[in-house]
């Protein structure tokens, strides 16, 4: 580090910003809303590029082909790194190994844009936090539209706002992070990943705390199948389950979810297939009462709040008929998948 680095590190608040990316272009405003942030700079920046593989006929140099001019005067501090498609765990495990000895790291996603004066209220963060703080978590906005209610994947994506401990935008102690060895990259999505992390962190005796800078989370564009495909997130819920037990979502303060619903209107769906191929009418109606109840208390419960429009509804309608069974199908997987996966003890557990 320069004298001016070490000098910033003896008060406390020196960091490094990590952002993962897949080449996504709101990548373009996340590095612009950093360069542009009034505080103290970082002491570098690594841009973790985890696509699968270099593009077609793209350039050899990692990050030639990265917007990496919107940082402007902080253009010099970067890095880039190539993990070839290793998930966000591994992306940022990688970013961390690259910090080097950076007292403080702070993840940011890719698509968050950081507050015009977050750096200075970041520098308060850090200067703030104790020395058995290991995280400090900034406080995250999504925009929602005007005029119109959300829509389903809108207001999923303002459950953020509530969300404990989310890498959007988290800064960790460097040595803290190397304590427990990072992320678990067995997590291969950004679900779970840091609720993990952050239950880890406090097994062996680090806090967690919330900071007062600002960051938004714009809603990114989303296909109409979007809520199907994060289905596959059940299966993180069972590694979940296997590390930390069964009540791990209550100290992570993460929503239980609907899986046991899911389960009982999968299985009153099943059974009325199977009991309708064996002649059995009476009962298999019975059994498709029961799923056609669930699947519409589950369909009215998305559309109600939404915008109900046309569209809105269509989605709705048949996702909810397709979520139920997909949960339980990814869950179950991940429960055989995960059933000897080892549980690190809790606060105040000793180690055997």
């Amino acid at each position: 580090m320069s004298r001016r680095q070490r000098s910033t590190t003896a008060r406390g608040v020196a960091y490094a910003v990590v952002i993962p990316t897949v080449g996504r272009p709101c990548l373009r405003e996340c590095l612009r809303a950093l360069a542009d942030a009034t505080g103290p700079e970082p002491v570098r920046i690594v841009v973790v590029d985890d696509r699968p593989g270099p593009p077609r006929g793209g350039p050899v140099r990692p990050g030639a082909d990265l917007p990496l001019d919107a940082l402007g005067p902080l253009r010099g501090r970067v890095s880039v790194l190539r993990t070839r498609g290793r998930g966000p765990a591994g992306a940022r495990n990688a970013g961390l190994r690259a910090v080097g000895d950076v007292p403080w790291t702070v993840f940011l996603d890719d698509d968050v844009r950081v507050g015009p004066d977050w750096r200075e209220r970041l520098r308060a963060d850090l200067t703030a936090a104790s020395p058995t703080t290991a995280g400090v978590q900034g406080v995250l906005e999504v925009p929602l539209p005007s005029g119109r209610r959300p829509t389903d994947w809108e207001r999923n994506t303002a459950g953020l706002e509530t969300a404990r401990w989310a890498t959007a935008d988290m800064a960790f102690r460097t040595a803290a992070l190397a304590s427990v060895n990072g992320f678990d990259e067995r997590f291969p999505r950004a679900f779970r990943e840091d609720a993990d992390l952050a239950l880890r962190l406090q097994a062996a005796g680090h806090d967690l705390t919330s900071g007062t800078r600002r960051t938004r989370h714009p809603v990114r564009p989303a296909d109409p199948w979007v809520s199907v495909k994060a289905q596959r997130g059940n299966a993180d819920d069972a590694l979940m389950c296997a590390v930390h037990g069964p009540d791990w979502w209550r100290r992570a303060a993460a929503p239980r979810g609907r899986i046991r619903r899911h389960a009982a209107v999968a299985a009153c769906g099943l059974a009325a297939l199977a009991l309708g191929l064996s002649g059995r009418r009476r009962a298999a109606a019975l059994a498709g009462t029961g799923w056609l109840v669930g699947t519409a208390e589950f369909a009215g419960a998305r559309i109600a709040p939404g915008p109900r429009t046309a569209g809105e509804i269509a989605t709705m309608l048949v996702t909810s008929v397709l979520i139920p069974p997909l949960a339980v199908y990814h869950r179950l997987a991940g429960e055989v998948r995960h059933r000897a996966a080892p549980r690190p003890p809790r606060r105040g557990e000793a180690r055997r």
